[in-house]
Parts: structure tokens; sequence; C-alpha cells
């Protein structure tokens, strides 16, 4: 008898193009942000991005790719990096973003092939966005959503750090926003990452709470079909407009989703990550730089994927920034 083998399932793959930021979130970033933190000469160039991509592709049946950072479109020509990758094999392709940069360069970003976007949006509040982003602009994250719609970068998606003492109020208001708009709202637990770590008692908020919170004014109809990881999403109506919408709930601390978890993190600096709650990383560049054969790439994906484990010591010592967000 032929033995039968499991096919094996999609992966996503994060790929950080860049550690800079232009904002400085509180839970994120330290003051100076992450610029010291590499030397720039060690940031992959877009080709070798590419042939990381396709070894993943050759290994996984179906790959999607998010492209984050830092803040990606900080990185000058991404809507070039986005058409080298639409040519690949993928099944999907996302971006997610401060919004900041995203009114001017949505257009570009359409035509080269992206897909859609995720912005994060933790307040709607102007005053408590620049104190909690250390300087950013609501109105030009909020100009970013609106661009990204206007150039159907759908479904546009909406994340909100859920924080204890400084945007609990505002979970009812982030949903009828998004509702409001045709986005998807999703919230996610703070990580006790880089410099949340220390604050993380203080500030974190377990998703039921956040559900218990909405629904004093939303009824959940019923979870969507779909993968169980990372997000659990719901169909939901607001009890005063009567508009459906969705939302989502993203739960590393307090629902791990690490038994049906199938990412891959890409650094900058071309570090493959399988798992935010373990310290292994394979450092991809001198196969790069040396001018290997790809069936070592492709053995480096395979190794990753082996690595990924349920060890519950998550990367402490480093911002969120410098590991793909």
């Amino acid at each position: 008898m032929v033995s039968q083998v499991a096919p094996q399932p999609p992966i996503t793959l994060r790929v950080s193009v860049t550690d800079r930021c232009d904002l400085r979130c509180l839970y994120c970033l330290p003051p100076q942000g992450a610029s010291s933190l590499y030397d720039p000469s060690e940031i992959l160039a877009f080709e070798e991005i590419v042939q990381i991509v396709r070894a993943v592709t050759r290994v996984a049946p179906s790959v999607a790719l998010r492209i984050t950072g830092g803040e990606p479109l900080l990185r000058p020509d991404i809507d070039r990096l986005v058409s080298m990758l639409c040519a690949l094999e993928v099944s999907d392709i996302a971006l997610t973003t401060s919004g900041q940069l995203l009114a001017a360069l949505a257009p570009c970003l359409k035509k080269s092939g992206l897909r859609r976007v995720n912005v994060s949006l933790d307040t709607l509040q102007p005053e408590r966005y620049a104190r909690l982003t250390r300087g950013g602009s609501l109105q030009r994250t909020l100009a970013g959503i609106e661009s990204a719609l206007e150039h159907d970068l759908r479904p546009v998606k909406l994340n909100a750090i859920a924080l204890r003492g400084i945007n609990e109020d505002e979970f009812g208001d982030l949903a009828r926003f998004a509702i409001a708009r045709g986005c998807q709202m999703r919230f996610i637990e703070l990580m006790p990452i880089g410099p949340a770590a220390s604050r993380h008692r203080e500030w974190f908020v377990p998703a039921d709470e956040v559900r218990a919170r909405l629904e004093r004014e939303f009824e959940f109809v019923g979870p969507l079909p779909g993968p169980t990881a990372p997000a659990r999403t719901f169909a939901v109506r607001c009890s005063t407009t009567g508009l459906p919408g969705v939302v989502g709930f993203i739960s590393p601390i307090s629902d791990p989703f690490c038994s049906g978890c199938r990412r891959l993190r890409l650094t900058s600096r071309g570090e493959l990550l399988s798992c935010l709650m373990h310290g292994d990383r394979l450092d991809l560049r001198p196969i790069l730089r040396n001018g290997r054969a790809r069936t070592e790439l492709e053995s480096a994906v395979r190794a990753a994927l082996a690595r990924k484990s349920v060890c519950r010591t998550a990367l402490r010592r480093f911002p969120m920034a410098t590991i793909g967000g």
C-alpha cells in the first residue's frame, strides 16, 4: 500500500522591509526609535527579499505575504517591491502601516498589485493619538484610510492594541468608526515585547474583556468561517445604527494560537523567525550573499517551520518594529 502524505498547510510570511518608523508608539518603540539598533548596510535588497519569498513558495503550496516594518512606506520605491512580489506565485499580498504616508501612496500601491492594507488605529482622539505615538497625526492616518478605501485596497482592516488606562473607553467608538466605513475592526492583546514588557501588567486588557465591553453596544451575530489563527472574527450589528460589520480579536496571551500557527517572520536584516515567543533566528544573509544554492534557502525555511513551538518566553528585549510588527 502506498502511504498518504498529508498536504502542507498554507504559510503566512511577514516580510519586514525596514526597522525605521515615523512614529514612536509607547508600547512599540523607545523615544529614539530603532535606527540605532542596526547597520543600514545589513538591510536586505529587494532582490534578496524576492529570493527568500521564492524559496518559501517552493516549500509551501500556498503563501500569503504581509509587508511590514517598522513603517514599510518609509522604504523608498516600496511599490517596486510590491510589483516584484506580485510576480511570484503568492495567494495574497497585504501591507501593514501606520497610515501616516498612505494617502499619497495608495494609488501607486494599488497599481503595483497590492491587494489590501491593515492600518494601525488605537484611538480616534487627536491629542491622545499624538501622545500615544509621540507626535503622530491622527488626521494623516484617517486620510490614509480614506485613500485606501477610494483605491479599493480592501478589505481595509483597522488594528487597535487594547491598552488599559489609555484607550479602553474607545473600543465601541473604534468599532462604530470601522463599520460605518466598511472596514474591519480588530482588537489585539498587548504582548510583553520591547517597551511594553515593563508595563504589560498595567496596560494589558484580555480580549474577553474587550468583547464584553462591545456587547453593550453590538449584537454578535456569530463567528465567521476561515482560518483559526491568529484572528477570531465575528459578524456584528451595531445596536444604535443597525449597520452590520466585522470585528476580530487577536489573543496571543489569553488564548494562544500556537498549535495552528503557520506564520514565519523575515526581519529587514534577513533573519527568519519561527515564532515571537522564542529566540531562534536563522540568518539567511550568508546564504544570499555568498552565492549558495537555492536548496540551502529552502532547507532554512523547512528548518524554521520545524522549530515552531509553544514555548512561552517572549522576545522581551526586542522592540516590535525590529521583528516585523
